[in-house]
């Protein structure tokens, strides 16, 4: 359970350092890679050696760590850009909604098992996702605009997926020995991807060097690692009997409250009745999710 709640912990600190980003008026897109190449800093010397060299290459599970890498650069700046283009609740809720994907994989590749409570305590788990997010302050348009909505969308699935990929390479590939190894390959195939599209950003013009973001990235990366480190490692091994269909929900609910309680104390984030009900909403879930299996 300590595992489980490393990865909230510090999940949600990220979250939450994008909000100091944005008080700082430093630019996301380059704290977010110079937060992957941290990452690949980090996992090297928690490998010690850097990862990706000729052995690895040929190793079954290369070619998801490449694949992983693009999914995460993908989706930040999806996230990013649905932030954007619609606002923080949409692409929050969108973000977090993706736990419905995981869940049903795991019941379909592993066989986890799918009770009545199981099933309450995910749709309460939605219903309080969509809660929390609700913003007081926002008027929201009801024009319709089908690019955002795919946009939406996109990310849901992405999300989605991303945590399934996670889970998938983690049951049928990775073990103690060759964790480290996948997690920085993935990063680094990131940070490639993301280092490449800064420097032709720089070129262009487009963007200036932030020394603030360098440091900005540093702070954000080294949590970002061992967020989904202590991922792996629960997924690895569950505690207390879980199933691997009620990690990743937990994890994403217990996100979502985790952040938006320290906003609330740290940002004086102000929070409706309705955002209140989300958190009342989502301990309930939490207890279902974790506990619906032995009721």
């Amino acid at each position: 359970m300590l595992l489980l709640a490393g990865s909230i912990i510090l999940t949600a600190y990220l979250v939450l350092s994008f909000k100091v980003c944005e008080r700082y008026k430093i630019t996301t897109f380059q704290a977010i890679i110079y937060n992957y190449l941290t990452c690949i800093i980090t996992g090297s010397v928690v490998n010690g050696a850097f990862p990706v060299n000729e052995h690895n290459i040929n190793e079954p599970w290369f070619k998801w760590a490449v694949l992983m890498g693009t999914i995460f650069i993908v989706s930040f700046n999806m996230l990013a850009i649905t932030t954007r283009k619609a606002s923080v609740a949409a692409a929050s809720v969108a973000n977090k909604l993706s736990m419905v994907i995981p869940a049903a994989f795991s019941v379909w590749l592993y066989g986890d098992s799918m009770g009545m409570i199981k099933i309450v305590g995910i749709i309460i788990a939605l219903v309080a996702v969509v809660l929390i997010s609700t913003q007081r302050t926002d008027k929201v348009t009801h024009k319709k605009n089908w690019g955002v909505t795919l946009l939406i969308a996109a990310l849901f699935i992405i999300s989605g997926l991303l945590d399934t990929a996670i889970k998938y390479v983690e049951q049928l590939f990775l073990n103690e020995a060759n964790k480290n190894d996948y997690l920085v390959s993935a990063f680094f195939f990131a940070g490639s991807i993301g280092t490449i599209l800064l420097i032709i950003q720089y070129i262009t013009g487009k963007q200036k060097f932030e020394p603030k973001a360098v440091l900005a990235g540093i702070c954000i990366g080294i949590p970002n690692y061992f967020s989904i480190w202590c991922l792996v490692k629960v997924l690895k091994k569950p505690p207390y009997g879980l199933q691997s269909s009620a990690i990743i929900p937990l994890n994403n609910i217990g996100i979502l409250l985790f952040s938006t309680v320290v906003a609330f104390l740290l940002f004086r984030e102000r929070l409706s009745k309705t955002n209140w009900l989300g958190v009342v909403l989502s301990v309930l879930a939490i207890l279902l999710i974790a506990y619906g299996d032995k009721l």
